[in-house]
C-alpha cells in the first residue's frame, strides 16, 4: 500500500469533476463541472463574506453552538432552503433534458441523468422535507405547549449537525466522485458491488444514514417534550393541532426510521464486508430491502405531510377569525393517519408478484387512509365557512394546497387499485401523482408556516407583495409542471427516461419545462421576499408579538421571543389559551411571581459530533480508513466527555427576567390595537384589537 493510497483511499485526481470535464469535454461533463464549480465558489464566497464582515465569532457564539430550540429550528430551515435551491435546479435540468431529447441525446448523458433524479429525490425527501418540518416543529411546538425548550437540547444540536453533515456529503458528491444512479430508494441488486462498484451508492448510503440518525433523535426529542413538558392545565385535548401533528410525526419517526437505518447498514455490509443480504446469489433476497425500505418509506410520506396539516389548521383558524371547526375529529383523523400509514407500504410494489389477496388488502388500506384525510379537508372548509377570511400569503398557499391535494388524492385512489397500478406504476403518471400530492402538500405547508411564524421569530413581517408574487409562481407552476405528466404517463412514457422517440410528446414536455421554470421563479421570489423584508423591516416591525390576532400560546410573548420563551410558565384553562385571555382582557398582565430561570449553556459538542461523524462517513465512501477511525473516535469521545460535564447550565436571575418582561409590557401599553383589516399596514405593531371580534 502506497502512502497516497493510505492517506487518500480511492481519491484520485480523476475523482474531481473539473478534471473529468477537462479530460472529456462533452456537454454533460461540462455541465457537471459547472455545477461543482458553483458549489465550490458558493462555499468560498460565503466563507469570504463572513470573514470580511468579521462575523465568525458571532455565528459561533450565537448560532452554531446554541442549544436554543428556536435558533436550531431556524438553522434547520436555512440549511433546507439551500438544499431546496439545488434540488429545484436539478429538476429544471431534468425537464430541460427531456424536452430537448426527442430523438436527440440532449444535454446530459444517461448516467448523468440518473444521478440527477437520484440526487433530486434524495435531497427533497431527506434534506429538504425532513429538515424544513423538523425546523418548524423545533421553533413552534415548545412555544405552543408553554415549554422553555425541548426535552433534550444537547441531543437537538446533535440532530441538527448530523443532518447538515449528510447535506454536506450530498454537496461534496458534486465535486468529488459521483452520486448514486440508483434513485432515491437505492434498490439492490443494482446498488450492489457487482453492478455498481463506484462511490455513488456509498454516498447515498452514508448521507441517508446521517440524516436518518438525526431524524430519529429528533423524533424521540419531540415526543418526550410533548409528553412531559406541557404547561400546567394543557391536557391532550387542549393541545394545538400543530402540536398534535408534531406528536404523531415524532412517533412515526421513532418507529419508521429504524427499518431504513437497518436496510442501509445491511446494504453497506454487502458492499464493504462481502455479505449477501440483498445480492441475487448466495441466499440474498432484494425483496427484503424493498420491504424494509417501504416500511419506512410510506410512513415517511406522512412524516412529511402531517406537520403541514397542523400548519394549515393553525393558519385557516387564524385567518378565518374562527375557532377551528371539528377539533376532536381532526385529532382522531391525525392519529388514524399515523396508524394506517404502517399498513399500506406494499402498494409500492404491486408489480412484483404478490398474491391477489395481499394486493387486495393493501389496496383497500390505501384507499381507507383517504377517509381521515378527507375529514381534515372538510373541517378546514367549515372553519372558513362564515368566517372573516383574510387572503394573506399563508392563506392563499393553504387554499392552493386543498385543491391540489384533492386532485392528487383522487389519482392516488387510481394507483391504489392493483390492476391499474400494474399499468401505471413505472410511468410518469406516478411521478405526477406524488408531485401533485406530497410535494406541494409539504412545501405549501412549510411556506404558509414560514410566513405565519416569521414575525414571531424575527420581530417583523414578510413582504406581502412578494409573497403573492411567489404564490402566483408556485401554484400555476405545479399544475403546469405535472399535469402534462399525467397525460404522458397514461400514454405509457416511463419515468426516469433520459431520451424519448415520439415527437408527439414534445408539447407536453415543453409545458412541463415551463412549469419547472415557474417553480424556480417561485423559489427566487421567496428569496427576494426575504431580502426586501429585511430592507423594509423598520416599517413592518411587530414587537408586541401578535400580528395576526392568533390563538395559541406562542403569540403571548414578544417578537422575537426571549431566550427563555415565557417569563412565567402559563397556566392553561382551555383550548386557544391566549385567545381566551385576550377576550377576557387578562392578557399582557405583569406577574408577581418571577423566578430564576435555568437554561442550558452553549455547547460545541453537538457541532463536533456532527462534523466528526460526517468525516467518518465521508471517509467510508472513499476507504480512507484512518479518517474513519479518527472521526468515529472523536464523535464517541465527545459524547463520553460531555456526559461527565457538570457545568452545563446557566441561571437568569428573576430580577433580569422581571425587568425584561416589564419593558415588553410597557411597549404593549404604548402600542395601538389594530383591527384585522389593517394587519398588513405599517401601523401593525403586533397588538391585535379584539374588540372587533
Amino acid at each position: 500500500m502506497t502512502f497516497w493510497h493510505f492517506a487518500l483511499g480511492r481519491l484520485t485526481w480523476n475523482s474531481l469533476v473539473f478534471v473529468r470535464a477537462w479530460r472529456d469535454p462533452t456537454l454533460s461533463e461540462i455541465i457537471g463541472g459547472c455545477a461543482g464549480g458553483i458549489a465550490v465558489l458558493g462555499a468560498l464566497s460565503l466563507f469570504g463574506l463572513i470573514t470580511l464582515l468579521g462575523k465568525w465569532r458571532y455565528l459561533w457564539t450565537v448560532w452554531f453552538t446554541s442549544l436554543d430550540h428556536k435558533k436550531i429550528g431556524i438553522m434547520y430551515m436555512v440549511f433546507a432552503g439551500v438544499m431546496l435551491a439545488r434540488a429545484l435546479i436539478e429538476a429544471f435540468l431534468m425537464r430541460t433534458q427531456q424536452a430537448v431529447a426527442i430523438n436527440n441525446p440532449g444535454l446530459v448523458a444517461p448516467d448523468h441523468f440518473a444521478q440527477l433524479f437520484s440526487t433530486h429525490g434524495t435531497i427533497m425527501v431527506f434534506f429538504v422535507g425532513m429538515p424544513l418540518l423538523t425546523g418548524l416543529i423545533n421553533f413552534a411546538m415548545p412555544l405552543q405547549i408553554g415549554s422553555r425548550d425541548v426535552a433534550f437540547p444537547y441531543m437537538n444540536s446533535i440532530s441538527l449537525w448530523l443532518s447538515v453533515g449528510g447535506g454536506v456529503m450530498m454537496m461534496a458528491s458534486l465535486v468529488l466522485g459521483q452520486f448514486s444512479t440508483g434513485g432515491w430508494s437505492g434498490y439492490p441488486p443494482y446498488t450492489e458491488l457487482a453492478f455498481n462498484d463506484g462511490v455513488g451508492p456509498d454516498y447515498w448510503i452514508w448521507s441517508v444514514s446521517l440524516s436518518s440518525l438525526g431524524a430519529l433523535m429528533s423524533g424521540i426529542n419531540f415526543a418526550v417534550t410533548i409528553y412531559k413538558f406541557r404547561a400546567p392545565g394543557m391536557g391532550w385535548m387542549r393541545m394545538p393541532l400543530f402540536t398534535w401533528t408534531s406528536l404523531c410525526t415524532a412517533i412515526l419517526m421513532i418507529f419508521a426510521i429504524p427499518p431504513l437505518t437497518v436496510a442501509t447498514l445491511m446494504l453497506a455490509a454487502d458492499r464493504y464486508l462481502d455479505m449477501h443480504f440483498f445480492t441475487n446469489t448466495l441466499g440474498g433476497d432484494m425483496m427484503n430491502f424493498v420491504n424494509l425500505f417501504w416500511l419506512f418509506g410510506h410512513p415517511e410520506v406522512y412524516i412529511l405531510i402531517l406537520p403541514p396539516f397542523g400548519v394549515y389548521s393553525e393558519v385557516v383558524a387564524a385567518y378565518s377569525s374562527k375557532e377551528l371547526y371539528g377539533y376532536t375529529s381532526l385529532v382522531i383523523a391525525t392519529m388514524a393517519i399515523a396508524i394506517l400509514s404502517f399498513t399500506v407500504w406494499l402498494h409500492h410494489f404491486f408489480t412484483m408478484g404478490q398474491s391477489a389477496g395481499i394486493n387486495s388488502f393493501f389496496g383497500i388500506m390505501t384507499m381507507a387512509i383517504a377517509i381521515p384525510t378527507g375529514v381534515k379537508i372538510y373541517d378546514w372548509i367549515w372553519t372558513m365557512f362564515w368566517g372573516e377570511v383574510r387572503f394573506t400569503t399563508a392563506m392563499l398557499f393553504s387554499l392552493a394546497f386543498m385543491v391540489t391535494f384533492v386532485i392528487g388524492g383522487m389519482t392516488g385512489i387510481i394507483l391504489a387499485t392493483p390492476p391499474l397500478d400494474y399499468m401505471m406504476h413505472n410511468t410518469l403518471f406516478l411521478v405526477a401523482h406524488f408531485h401533485n400530492m406530497l410535494i406541494p402538500g409539504m412545501l405549501y405547508g412549510v411556506i404558509a408556516g414560514y410566513y405565519y411564524w416569521f414575525p414571531k421569530a424575527f420581530g417583523f413581517r414578510l413582504s406581502e407583495t412578494w409573497g403573492r408574487i411567489a404564490f402566483l409562481c408556485w401554484a400555476p407552476g405545479f399544475y403546469l409542471a405535472f399535469m402534462p405528466l399525467y397525460v404522458l404517463g397514461a400514454a405509457g412514457v416511463a419515468r426516469r427516461t433520459q431520451e424519448l422517440f415520439d415527437p408527439a410528446f414534445r408539447p407536453w414536455l415543453i409545458a412541463a419545462l415551463l412549469g419547472a421554470a415557474l417553480l424556480l421563479s417561485g423559489l427566487a421570489s421567496l428569496f427576494i421576499q426575504l431580502y426586501v423584508s429585511i430592507r423594509q423591516r423598520h416599517t413592518m416591525q411587530v414587537p408586541v408579538g401578535d400580528p395576526w390576532d392568533a390563538r395559541g400560546l406562542e403569540w403571548s410573548m414578544s417578537a422575537p421571543p426571549p431566550e427563555y420563551n415565557f417569563a412565567v410558565i402559563p397556566e392553561v384553562h382551555g383550548r386557544d389559551a391566549f385567545y381566551a385571555l385576550k377576550k377576557s382582557q387578562a392578557a399582557y398582565k405583569p406577574s408577581n411571581r418571577y423566578e430564576d430561570i435555568t437554561l442550558p449553556k452553549n455547547s460545541m459538542c453537538g457541532l463536533l459530533v456532527g462534523l466528526s461523524m460526517s468525516a467518518c462517513f465521508f471517509a467510508l465512501v472513499w476507504h480512507i480508513w484512518w479518517l474513519t477511525i479518527l472521526g468515529f473516535t472523536v464523535a464517541i469521545g465527545t459524547v463520553i466527555v460531555r456526559s461527565f460535564m457538570r457545568d452545563v447550565d446557566r441561571i437568569i436571575p428573576a430580577a433580569e427576567v422581571a425587568a425584561q418582561d416589564r419593558r415588553w409590557l410597557e411597549r404593549v401599553g404604548a402600542a395601538v390595537p389594530i383591527p384585522r383589516q389593517l394587519e398588513l399596514s405599517p401601523a401593525n405593531e403586533g397588538l391585535a384589537d379584539v374588540r372587533n371580534d
